[in-house]
């Protein structure tokens, strides 16, 4: 998603202030919040993904520790370790028919069944390796300020009604939502690729999986397929890069 995060934050002040139902207070406080977006730092970034991940966490079916799913995860997570950029990483499993994986600034990795069911462990280590670059990279940071705005948006326009101001449960996690439904550019998604090759490569894992994975993506039914594939480039494309990478030793 390629927005601006000053611009956007004087466009939500513009829209608002045609709102007759806001008073000055509102429209202030609006865009006060807009421009706090624009400006969190990492550790407001990790706070507010701790709170995102705590609340999806709330609302999801989490699969027990002594889950065949669960003990997989372990594994793949021991393979691929625990920490991202200095971040202990958190992994866990949402038991759910739906084809997705994603992983939040404060180290939150989340996998569901319906993932694993279609992918080898190797394949799964190759998406969540992907998933781990987006933070690693920053660009679930730029996500999390994107939605932190549109949060705000909201509750701006809401307190015309009498609303509190903060950020409620269901506040969070739409906000979780948005992060999770987050559309990356292409050169970011070739970023968080090339991320994953290099950690497999880095961690003795076999980057195959990496490859493969896009290809059975390619394969799903658009019906299945997850939105967080919807906008990337072509699956086939990303597969032959990684084989390239591969056949090139680097």
């Amino acid at each position: 998603m390629r927005i601006r995060i000053p611009l956007l934050a004087l466009t939500i002040t513009s829209l608002l202030s045609g709102c007759q139902n806001l008073d000055n207070n509102t429209l202030m406080q609006s865009g006060v919040q807009a421009f706090q977006a624009a400006t969190l730092s990492d550790a407001q970034v990790k706070t507010l993904s701790e709170q995102s991940c705590a609340q999806m966490d709330k609302e999801a079916n989490i699969a027990p520790a002594d889950s065949s799913y669960t003990k997989r995860l372990n594994s793949i997570a021991d393979a691929l370790g625990h920490d991202i950029n200095g971040t202990p990483a958190n992994y866990k499993v949402y038991l759910t028919k739906d084809v997705n994986a994603w992983a939040m600034a404060n180290g939150c990795i989340r996998v569901y069944s319906g993932l694993m069911d279609i992918m080898t462990d190797n394949e799964v280590e190759g998406v969540l390796g992907h998933e781990m670059g987006h933070v690693a990279l920053g660009h679930s940071r730029k996500a999390m300020q994107v939605a932190y705005a549109t949060s705000a948006a909201r509750t701006a326009v809401a307190s015309a009604g009498g609303m509190a101001t903060s950020l409620s449960q269901s506040q969070l996690a739409d906000m979780g939502e948005q992060l999770v439904n987050a559309q990356f550019s292409q050169t970011q998604e070739r970023q968080a690729d090339d991320y994953s090759f290099d950690l497999l490569k880095r961690r003795n894992i076999d980057q195959q999986g990496l490859a493969s994975s896009f290809e059975k993506l390619a394969k799903l039914d658009a019906g299945r397929q997850s939105s967080m594939f919807d906008s990337h480039p072509a699956a086939e494309e990303r597969a032959q890069h990684i084989r390239d990478r591969i056949a090139a030793g680097k």
